[in-house]
This record gives structure tokens, C-alpha cells and sequence, in this order.
């Protein structure tokens, strides 16, 4: 398989001359730890991300997660380290690079929307084109297209005012589906959501990527979410992926007691399955017999 990003000993450090700070000097790193001043967002990871596969991280908050995915588009500068997308170095990329990078490598789904309060449904997925000097007929047939696409066909002419949570998130969806990049970044976009509507997005996100294919980095806090949207899952915590694998290997052999504890409410619910499953089959054999 091809690697489509790659991260080379990533290291993010946020506070007074965070800039400036020698990842390699582990007293140093030790003693920002301690201090109040500076966090250790990111500490030293590495790990690729295959084409076309959908790429889940995880953790607690403050684990790093939502760092981590910053640093892919360069929200956030990285304090050390390499990020290389489709063979791009996004870490050393100027702003007019930059620019260039997000518009045609890369799309984003936040998790609070994003949209724009004062444009139509169809406006806001039209802007990224409308920024890339797309003809305004080519940029409202692909629109109109991305907005079929999320079930939101009818809803065009829509204020995000009037839509609900779920709905906006589609439209959240469809903007970063309409730019055709070959990554989608989507940052915790169903934890604002109340749990059926968050079911149903997540069945758009699978019906979806059966149809387009995409590289998918995901980052999520529910290990539920995990499991059934990820081809591979990256745990973090304190900054550092403690265990990466598919999301079923986890499950059945966390690395760790952080994981463990991170899956154990899962591997409860599996067993109790497992049981009444077990007692149905032997109800079942005891009437036949």
C-alpha cells in the first residue's frame, strides 16, 4: 500500500519560547512537564497513514489528538518534526505553499460546523470553489451535486439558522467533499450530536466513503465511533500514541492498562453479548430436544 501522510517524530510544545526548545535534551523536556508555562502537546510520533483507509485517532482530552490533526493542515506549527502528505512537506511549507496546500491536498470537518451564518446551505459548500476561481455554473452544478450526495437536496436555499445539528453537519461535509481533495481531516464532527443523530452520520460517513474512496483521518474521543468507522486506530495519551493497530486487535489486546481501561466498558459489553448469545443457543437446543 501507498503511505499518503506521513509523520516523522512530531513534537509540539506550546508556551514562552516554545519556538526555540531542543526536543532532544530529555532534562529539558522533563522539566516543561513540570512547569506551568508550557505544554507537551505532541511528544515524538511517528506513523503513516495508507491510502485510501480510514485512519481513527483516539485518547482522552488533552491526549494530543486534536494538536495532531492541526499540525496535518499546519494550523498549527509543529515545534519539531516532519508531516509529508502525498509527498509534500507540509512542516516547511511557506504561506503561499500553504495556501496552494489546503485548497487542493486537503479538506476539513470541524466538529462545531464551521458554516458561514449569512450564506445559503448552498453558498457555504460552493465558497471553497468560489476561492479557487471555479466558474460560478461548474461551481453550483458540483455543489448541488456535494448537497445531493449528503441527502440535504431541497435544503439548498437554507440558512444554517434553520437547520438542525445533524443537517449542519452535512453541509459541513458536503463543503469538504465538493473540493475533491484525496484527504478528509475531520476533527471529533459527530461528538456535539445527540446519539441517533450521530448513528445516522456515522452510516453517511461509511456510505460515503464506499462511494468516493477517500483517505479519511479521523479523530474522535468514543471508542465506539472508533471501531466501527476505522480500518487502523492510534491511541493517545500524554502527547504519545501507546498503541496503533485495527481497532478489533485493540480490543482484544490493549498494550497497556491505559487501554485497557480506555476498552474495558467495550470488552463488558462483548461479553454479556457473548453470554446471552450463548444462553439463547443452549434454549434453543434444550426445546429441540
Amino acid at each position: 500500500m501507498t503511505a499518503i501522510i506521513e509523520v516523522k517524530d512530531l513534537w509540539k510544545v506550546y508556551g514562552r519560547n516554545a519556538a526555540d526548545v531542543d526536543v532532544e535534551d530529555e532534562d529539558l523536556i522533563s522539566q516543561l512537564d513540570e512547569s506551568d508555562e508550557t505544554v507537551v502537546a505532541i511528544r515524538g510520533i511517528s506513523f503513516e497513514v495508507q491510502k485510501g483507509e480510514v485512519f481513527v485517532v483516539m485518547g482522552l482530552s488533552g491526549s494530543g489528538k486534536s494538536t495532531l490533526i492541526r499540525s496535518i493542515l499546519r494550523l498549527v506549527t509543529p515545534t519539531s518534526g516532519d508531516i509529508l502528505v502525498e509527498g509534500l512537506n507540509v512542516s516547511s511549507m511557506g504561506e503561499k505553499e500553504l495556501v496552494e496546500f489546503r485548497r487542493n491536498h486537503v479538506a476539513m470537518v470541524f466538529q462545531h460546523y464551521g458554516l458561514l451564518p449569512h450564506r445559503t446551505v448552498l453558498q457555504n459548500v460552493a465558497f471553497g470553489l468560489k476561492l479557487k476561481d471555479i466558474p460560478q455554473k461548474e461551481r453550483i452544478e458540483r455543489s448541488m451535486a456535494a448537497i445531493e450526495r449528503v441527502g440535504l437536496k431541497g435544503w439548498e436555499g437554507y440558512y444554517p439558522s434553520s437547520l438542525s445539528g445533524g443537517m449542519r453537519q452535512r453541509v459541513g461535509i458536503a463543503r469538504a467533499i465538493v473540493m475533491d481533495a484525496p484527504i478528509l481531516l475531520m476533527d471529533e464532527p459527530f461528538s456535539g450530536l445527540d446519539p441517533l443523530i450521530r448513528r445516522e452520520m456515522q452510516d453517511e460517513l461509511v456510505r460515503l466513503q464506499e462511494e468516493m474512496h477517500k483517505t479519511i483521518f479521523f479523530v474522535t474521543h468514543d471508542l465506539d465511533e472508533a471501531m466501527r468507522l476505522g480500518d487502523r486506530m492510534a491511541v493517545m495519551k500524554n502527547g504519545e500514541i501507546v498503541q496503533l493497530g485495527h481497532p478489533s486487535d485493540i480490543l482484544a489486546n490493549p498494550a497497556d492498562e491505559y487501554v485497557s481501561r480506555f476498552v474495558q466498558d467495550k470488552r463488558e459489553q462483548l461479553r454479556k453479548a457473548d453470554e446471552r448469545a450463548m444462553a439463547r443457543a443452549q434454549e434453543v437446543v434444550s426445546h429441540v430436544s
